[in-house]
């Protein structure tokens, strides 16, 4: 049988489409005539040889039906009944029972009787462009025709010109996909898909017409659960929206809503949900937009294809980019979408990190840390997911069921509350509380992934990018703010006219706009800074951030003190942290290219600083902040060396892209006068102590004496809150040979405000940052308070121990505030206090007499003895308040006396009148307790100058 042959034919044809690469079976160098009778059966849905008139009293019957047609293409004859019935219109706007429904292959139903054997993949095969239930019908001629079409656009370009020049309006095409026929269809879907990819054919006028005809193709395919042929209109109507203007344009009016009920409908075929994650992306990242309703009704499905188990890079990757789309476009309006966003991730790496810590199970003060992070996030995850439901209550205009961002309020963690949320008084949110719940999802988030590069590149892929960018550059929450205090001041003259019409006075305190609360829009780029700069340490960030000339040029305006509304000297110095792991990477990474691994140090490790978020940059926009590349100068290298700088910073132009940072990496030489070079000559590092901070222990207080909270925990807040920051206004000056750093961690006095880690492994964290981040390659000078002291002792000794030789060589000099060498008297309190307290382990450590103390004492006694560091120690003479209560009373104590402030070695300097938390904030820049530290650091250098020469 003539049928049966063209089957043989069809059916291996079809194992290579469902494989995308098949074999065209016809050549490629068709006839025109065959061309021209194949697009001629297409269009007038017929085949036969002869134009006689219609005879109502034919075989048929009068029904409409032509005769037998037979027609020879290329060899191969088809012989069936013609078809005259009319074109198939497709509803745009809603999914109703058609033709199309009616001629669902019988195949499916074939194929349920053969089980999983060999005549079932041969079926399935046969089922992907549908023309065995085609063949096997009276219709043979149009599905043939369509068939022969697609196999001749295939072969060769000359086919496809010809193809376009004999169908210039693309109604033949538009023919195929309107037909009835399953197999028509998928066909003419090819054919589109390949004319469109040619793009050595003009574009026909009917392509906005092909792409609303494909999109209906898939979205019925896809209910009646036909994957491949919603696959292939899928993968024409890309093609479509991608060339054509126009076509971009009508779907975004008219079909929008139609992807959508096609992406809920095949949410578990992943092929379909890229395709139209791409074809999205396409619509709303080129010269149209998605509209902030239409945003709203997406972020559901994109936000499920971002976090779905099942979704592929490519879906992720193009959800990613829609949605940061709709952030810029839409701003504050966009802000329950990015929140959403936010709750979703941290619910996701909670599971992670609940997993990871299950598999860990050691009791260690760690695990206890890693276990208070994951109980504070789960609970800062429910705040945010009832923040989003309740945000979008607040912009509700009409019933909870018909909200645009219904489909989101629908995923978890969302459901629960939206579940709750009242239908007819939605509760609402303050901007403020909105911006909090934000601010403590970050922060969430950096507790749980600060040590853990899994989870930090697990984050990176969800898209937190997007947001951090979003959370710097742009203030919705201030804008956000700013309306609802417009709204409010505008609600008492709304008040008057009512209560004026209807004869009553208003109440002048209604919706006072005073009472509008201020969202923390400072801490929020705090905290978004902090964890950027933690993400800057991996590859894949470092590479979206140096292609991204805006924030670059965001960054480093915000390191060089430029952007007048942030002022915040932790944000200037993430930023300026966040470009030197970016840049140095990136200049290592090309010097490696073209110079081989010699760009490496001696002992294999990179020569790249990394910057992590414990180490802060004092004064970033300083010259000396630049990449160092080769040109790292330590105490054993001679000037040769340093002029290395020049060659090395040559090579800058690489990275020029990275917008005015690369300014930084010019060329530096050295003079012989040391005020005038730009190279550091030494590194000054400084360490707080317990309760302090990297800024606030070395801030001058308003108010000389000491804290002033009735809290013990307190002690060291509010000292040094406000006032100057010496190392930076005061010492950068004095002292401008040095580059300055300060040192962050964790400490507690009690277990009550949280877990912190002991002495030991505090040392050990913060000698892996400073090694990472180059400290030690030239002399350093570790300036310390209280606790501090301890900190580096501990960190030297640990140095030593795992022959970190750089480090302990070059470390000249230590200044030590009050440093409890041999214990503290707060660790010393009565037992009664202790068990009130409940003394944190780093407190334990403190206990006079403690061995290890002395251990420490004694290592350093013999660092100093062979003249490898000098000390400057400082000690207090007041005692300071520890508890204060009513009626004036306060226990007060010495904490640190002079028996414990002095080591044993080294200067001593007595300051008067000075208690424990005030012994390093000098009143002015005439007080001891800065002049003896100045004096010291220039007698290092004048003493370690020589060996540079």
């Amino acid at each position: 049988m003539l049928v049966a042959a063209i089957m043989d034919i069809v059916t291996s044809n079809c194992e290579c489409v469902e494989k995308e690469s098949f074999k065209p079976w016809l050549p490629g160098n068709a006839e025109m005539r065959d061309i021209a009778a194949a697009v001629q059966v297409i269009e007038e849905g017929d085949m036969h040889l002869d134009e006689g008139e219609r005879n109502d009293d034919d075989d048929d019957g009068g029904r409409g039906m032509k005769g037998i047609g037979i027609k020879i293409l290329e060899g191969t004859t088809a012989i069936g009944l013609s078809r005259t019935t009319e074109h198939m219109t497709l509803d745009h706007s809603n999914d109703t029972p058609s033709e199309l429904d009616r001629d669902t292959p019988r195949t499916l139903a074939l194929m349920n009787k053969h089980g999983s054997s060999v005549e079932q993949a041969n079926l399935s095969a046969a089922v992907v462009p549908g023309l065995w239930d085609d063949l096997h019908s009276q219709h043979v001629a149009v599905p043939f025709a369509a068939w022969a079409l697609a196999n001749w656009a295939m072969a060769s370009e000359i086919n496809r010109s010809h193809i376009e020049e004999l169908d210039q309006d693309g109604e033949a095409v538009m023919c195929a996909l309107l037909a009835p026929e399953r197999s028509v269809k998928w066909h003419g879907s090819l054919v589109a898909r390949l004319l469109l990819e040619d793009h050595n054919l003009p574009l026909s006028d009917s392509v906005s017409d092909w792409a609303s005809s494909l999109l209906s193709t898939a979205s019925h395919a896809s209910k009646n659960e036909d994957i491949s042929l919603s696959q292939m209109a899928l993968s024409a109507f890309i093609v479509a929206v991608e060339r054509s203007h126009q076509a971009r344009r009508t779907v975004m009016e008219k079909g929008l809503e139609l992807m959508r009920v096609t992406a809920k409908r095949t949410s578990k075929h992943q092929q379909v949900q890229e395709a139209l994650a791409k074809a999205l992306e396409l619509l709303s990242t080129e010269d149209s937009h998605l509209s902030i309703e239409e945003s709203q009704k997406w972020c559901g499905i994109l936000l499920s294809w971002v976090f779905g188990k099942s979704s592929s890079n490519e879906i992720r990757s193009s959800a990613i980019r829609i949605l940061s789309c709709i952030l810029e476009d839409h701003g504050p309006s966009s802000v329950p979408i990015s929140q959403g966003w936010l709750a979703l991730l941290l619910n996701d790496i909670l599971v992670s990190s609940k997993a990871s810590s299950v598999k860990e199970g050691i009791d260690k003060v760690k695990t206890q840390i890693d276990q208070s992070n994951i109980l504070s996030a789960g609970q800062t995850a429910n705040q945010l997911a009832v923040g989003v439901v309740s945000m979008a209550g607040n912009w509700l205009t009409g019933s909870v069921d018909t909200s645009p961002l219904a489909d989101l309020l629908s995923l978890d963690p969302f459901a629960g509350p939206y579940k709750n949320l009242k239908k007819d008084n939605p509760p609402k949110l303050d901007v403020a509380d909105s911006a909090l719940a934000t601010l403590k999802g970050i922060k969430a988030l950096t507790g749980i992934c600060a040590e853990d590069s899994l989870l930090q590149d697990k984050i990176t892929d969800l898209g937190l990018l997007c947001l951090l960018r979003r959370y710097l550059l742009r203030d919705d929450y201030e804008k956000l703010a700013a309306i609802e205090a417009y709204d409010a001041s505008r609600a008492p003259e709304a008040q008057e006219r009512v209560s004026s019409t209807e004869g009553e006075v208003s109440p002048s305190n209604t919706n006072n706009p005073s009472s509008v609360r201020v969202p923390p829009t400072a801490h929020i780029r705090r905290h978004a800074a902090r964890l950027l700069a933690i993400l800057s340490l991996l590859p894949k960030v470092q590479k979206v951030i140096a292609a991204d000339e805006g924030w670059c040029k965001w960054l480093e305006d915000c390191a060089d003190g430029k952007i007048s509304s942030i002022n915040d000297l932790k944000i200037r110095s993430y930023a300026r942290a966040i470009l030197l792991n970016v840049i140095c990477h990136q200049q290592i990474g090309i010097d490696s290219i073209n110079s081989g691994p010699e760009n490496g140090s001696r002992d294999g490790t990179s020569i790249c600083p990394s910057y992590d978020d414990m180490i802060f940059l004092i004064n970033p926009e300083r010259p000396h902040w630049k990449c160092p590349g080769k040109d790292q100068s330590s105490v054993q290298k001679d000037k040769s060396s340093s002029n290395e700088v020049d060659t090395t910073n040559s090579d800058s132009t690489a990275v020029t892209q990275v917008s005015d940072v690369a300014d930084s990496s010019k060329s530096f030489n050295v003079s012989n006068n040391d005020s005038d070079s730009e190279i550091p000559q030494m590194d000054i590092v400084f360490v707080h102590g317990l309760r302090g901070g990297p800024y606030k222990t070395w801030r001058i207080a308003e108010d000389k004496s000491s804290a002033k909270s009735g809290l013990v925990e307190k002690i060291d807040e509010e000292a040094g809150k406000l006032g100057t920051f010496w190392p930076g206004e005061w010492l950068s000056a004095d002292f401008p040979q040095a580059r300055l750093f300060s040192l962050k961690y964790k400490t507690n006095l009690t277990q009550w405000s949280g877990a912190s880690l002991p002495l030991q492994e505090v040392s050990s964290m913060l000698l892996k940052k400073l090694v990472a981040a180059g400290i030690g390659s030239r002399p350093v000078v570790f300036v310390t308070h209280s606790l501090g002291g301890l900190v580096v002792k501990q960190m030297l000794f640990k140095a030593k121990a795992e022959n970190m030789d750089d480090l302990v060589n070059n470390t000249v000099g230590v200044v030590f505030y009050s440093c409890p060498h041999f214990g503290s008297k707060l660790a010393d309190m009565p037992w009664r206090m202790g068990l009130v307290l409940r003394p944190a382990p780093t407190v334990r450590e403190l206990r006079s007499g403690s061995p290890r103390l002395v251990q420490l004492n004694d290592f350093f006694r013999r660092l100093h003895k062979r003249q490898m560091l000098q000390v400057l120690s400082f000690c207090e003479t007041k005692v300071t308040p520890i508890v204060e209560g009513y009626g004036g009373w306060a226990f007060r104590m010495e904490i640190v006396p002079i028996e414990s402030a002095y080591p044993g070695f080294g200067e001593l300097v007595v300051l008067e009148s000075t208690d424990h938390i005030n012994s390093c904030k000098p009143l002015s820049r005439s007080d001891p307790s800065y002049t003896e530290t100045l004096e010291f650091l220039r007698k290092l250098k004048a003493q370690y100058t020589w060996r540079e020469v």
